[in-house]
């Protein structure tokens, strides 16, 4: 027989095992405390039956026999808690309030006996009390036996066992129906849970786990699954926008492609074109649709993460410096001056890749939109907020102010930009791989108009201190 799921949960098992364990204690506790409660009152009650033993031994020594009964007398007719009996040697009973001793055989050493005695009730029954007592050898040769009944100190000892054994029952019942209403909290917080799972599992992304706002664990799990579940459902539809991106901007360079290739067979078969050059330019075209798919896919990763992939510490300025050897003999070979100023002992926490393709866009367009005898730097330093920047600045012709927000979006080109090659990508890629790494992407105008030159471009790449 299956038991309802209530009882199968952890901390029901918990709180059962935590019973065990604690009722395991208890009578373990119980018996210490019977053994220590019933030893006390033992030795309690030796130490009286003792010391009236002295008493009487003491009497006897004082006046002889005949002291020693009239004390024994009087002792047993008065509201003394104790039994007595005074024999002779041969163990005929001279006087005392019982009718013989306990002890069926006695040799003469002090002997402790624990035995019985009778007495009758309210109600004229016969009960049966328990008793313990001391027999010892006067000089003379008399038996002395003092005894006294415990039954008082055994029923207040029981009393105290039960009250305690009722209190762990008690205390066990309350802990089930503790562990009862846990269990039923835990099973509802993890049901709210399970049941989120499942809807996602069935396809329903927008599920989301309830926060209580208690600040304990099933929050810091529900915040967790919502933030899994936010970015699950951010990169399904990064994906999704991806495709659809892929399919509507790849569409006019594939078509331009075509129209060429088009041409191209139409002039060739005419005896007016080159072969060669048809497929020079067909080559050059797609790659250019394959550098826009990869820089689409590259943006599209961008955003469904979230954030950089496998980020790293790197020194900025070496990285820099490495880009900037590249940039060198290209800026040389078109007349351009390229200078890098390159602060050392900084540390960004990124991914190196898309880093390097970042600031590579940046050089990109730089060198491109530069005339030749103008001038590029690259820059690397520290910011007053602790924020690290990487900065190009040009002489070229710049970014109006009004079309500097538009320029970074995919595929937007500017007119002064229309005879020059390219997708509009480049500084859109920058802008995701800024956002990746939690950092941003200024664009402001350059050293300004010199001559025919300017009023240039600064574009700052900037990102947290690490």
């Amino acid at each position: 027989m299956r038991l309802p799921r209530l009882f199968r949960t952890t901390p029901f098992r918990l709180t059962l095992l935590f019973l065990a364990l604690f009722a395991a204690a208890a009578s373990a506790f119980l018996a210490y405390i019977y053994v220590a409660t019933a030893g006390e009152a033992q030795r309690r009650t030796d130490q009286e039956i003792t010391r009236e033993m002295r008493s009487l031994e003491a009497a006897y020594a004082r006046a002889g026999m005949d002291a020693l009964n009239q004390s024994l007398i009087e002792r047993a007719a008065s509201e003394r808690p104790f039994l007595y009996l005074l024999m002779k040697p041969n163990g005929e009973r001279i006087s005392g309030s019982i009718a013989e001793s306990p002890l069926d055989s006695f040799d003469g050493k002090p002997t402790w006996q624990s035995f019985s005695v009778t007495d009758v009730d309210v109600q004229g029954r016969e009960v049966k009390h328990p008793a313990r007592g001391l027999q010892e050898r006067m000089s003379g040769g008399e038996i002395l036996f003092v005894g006294a009944d415990i039954g008082e100190d055994e029923a207040y000892v029981l009393k105290i066992v039960r009250a305690l054994w009722g209190a762990g029952a008690l205390i066990i019942v309350l802990g089930l129906m503790g562990g009862v209403l846990v269990s039923r909290n835990v099973s509802r917080s993890m049901t709210a849970l399970t049941e989120v799972v499942a809807a996602v599992r069935n396809g329903d992304l927008a599920a989301r786990a309830h926060v209580r706002g208690a600040r304990d664990e099933f929050d810091e799990l529900a915040e967790g699954m919502n933030e899994m579940l936010d970015r699950l459902e951010r990169s399904m539809a990064a994906h999704r926008h991806a495709g659809d991106a892929i399919a509507h901007d790849l569409r006019s360079p594939l078509t331009r492609l075509r129209a060429r290739l088009e041409a191209a067979y139409l002039d060739v078969e005419a005896g007016k074109g080159n072969a060669e050059e048809a497929l020079a330019q067909a080559l050059d075209d797609t790659d250019g649709v394959l550098k826009t798919f990869a820089a689409v896919l590259a943006i599209a990763r961008l955003q469904a993460a979230g954030q950089a992939p496998n980020p790293a510490p790197l020194d900025p300025a070496a990285f820099a410096g490495d880009i900037a050897e590249l940039y060198e003999p290209v800026c040389e070979d078109k007349g351009l001056d390229f200078r890098a100023e390159l602060t050392p002992d900084l540390t960004v926490r990124g991914n190196q890749e898309f880093l390097a393709q970042a600031l590579a866009n940046i050089l990109d367009n730089a060198v491109k939109y530069t005339p030749p005898g103008g001038a590029i730097m690259l820059r690397v330093r520290r910011r007053s907020s602790g924020e690290v920047e990487f900065s190009v600045t040009d002489t070229g012709p710049g970014v109006p102010d009004e079309d500097r927000e538009r320029v970074v979006q995919r595929f937007v080109r500017l007119e002064n930009s229309r005879n020059e090659p390219g997708s509009g990508l480049g500084l859109s890629l920058v802008a995701a791989v800024a956002e990746a790494h939690g950092g941003r992407l200024e664009l402001s105008e350059g050293p300004g108009r010199v001559g025919e030159m300017g009023p240039g471009l600064r574009v700052a790449l900037i990102l947290p201190r690490a």
